[in-house]
C-alpha cells in the first residue's frame, strides 16, 4: 500500500473516531495503522475504507464452526486431556466472497487474493451467479490497484 493511500486510511479514520466520539479529547485519538500485505490486513483495510466512505461492507465467513470436544483429567499418570476438536460445516454458500458491499445501490462482492492464492472452482461459479445476477464481483490483490477501481466504479455509476 503506498503511503498516501495509508494517510487517506488514517486521516479517515480519525475522522469516523472524532464523529462518533465527539467529547472525547481529539488528540487522544489513537492512530490506526493501514496496510496490505496479508489477505487479513487487506480485507480489514478496504472494510474501513467502505464503512469510513458511508457505504456498507461486511466480511463474510462460511468455515463453520469449531466444536472443542476436549477435556483434562487427572489419572494416576497425571493431569491429561482426552477428546479432540471437530467443526460443523458453515451454512454459507460455497465459494462466497470475502467481503459483501453495497456501493451506492449496488451489490458488490470482493474477493480478497493475497500473494499467490487463487480462486477455486467454487469461487469461479460464485463469480459467475452474482454477475449473472446483476451484481458486481471483483478480486483485490492490493489496496493501491482495488482503490482505482473502486474510483472508476463509482465514476461509472
Amino acid at each position: 500500500m503506498n503511503k498516501d493511500n495509508k494517510h487517506l486510511l488514517q486521516a479517515m479514520h480519525h475522522a469516523w473516531q472524532k464523529h462518533r466520539n465527539p467529547s472525547f479529547p481529539e488528540h487522544c485519538i489513537p492512530v490506526q495503522k493501514y496496510n496490505d500485505d496479508s489477505a487479513n490486513a487487506l480485507t480489514k483495510s478496504i472494510i474501513d475504507f467502505l464503512t469510513f466512505s458511508g457505504f456498507q461492507a461486511e466480511r463474510i465467513n462460511t468455515m463453520g464452526k469449531r466444536i472443542d470436544k476436549t477435556k483434562t483429567v487427572d489419572t494416576v499418570l497425571g493431569r491429561r486431556q482426552i477428546g479432540g476438536v471437530s467443526w460443523i460445516k458453515g451454512t454459507g454458500t460455497k465459494g462466497s466472497a470475502d467481503i459483501s458491499a453495497t456501493i451506492k445501490g449496488r451489490s458488490v462482492k470482493i474477493e480478497v487474493k493475497y500473494g499467490k492464492d487463487r480462486q477455486s472452482e467454487y469461487q469461479k461459479e460464485y463469480q459467475q451467479a452474482i454477475e449473472t445476477a446483476g451484481g458486481v464481483y471483483v478480486i483485490a490483490k492490493d489496496f493501491d490497484s482495488w482503490y482505482v477501481w473502486f474510483n472508476q466504479f463509482v465514476k461509472s455509476i
